[in-house]
């Protein structure tokens, strides 16, 4: 999987505030991106605390539930696009399905 955007990622994990995010964002990442999921199912075998949310978004726990990452999935493509980074808190005033 190619994976937009990166950068997204490490500026949450160079934040002081959630620099304890650094590894557990990095074995995802690694872990995404050798990964060639052609549909949800699939990512559930690897990921199976993962939720698929609809409209091809997936919600990722982060560090034992710390953190929760929302990305929309291109699979035909191959393609993952990061829509999100946050606290739980932060995580609940947005909306996974539409951000």
């Amino acid at each position: 999987m190619r994976i937009i955007a990166f950068r997204t990622l490490k500026e949450f994990f160079e934040n002081p505030e959630y620099a304890n995010s650094e590894v557990s964002l990095r074995a995802w990442y690694h872990d995404a991106k050798t990964s060639e999921w052609k549909n949800s199912n699939e990512l559930k075998k690897q990921f199976k605390h993962a939720s698929i949310v609809g409209d091809g978004r997936v919600v990722f726990n982060i560090k034992g539930n710390a953190y929760r990452l929302v990305v929309a999935i291109d699979y035909e493509f191959q393609v993952i696009f990061i829509r999100f980074i946050g606290t739980h808190k932060q995580y609940d005033k947005i909306n996974a399905k539409t951000i």
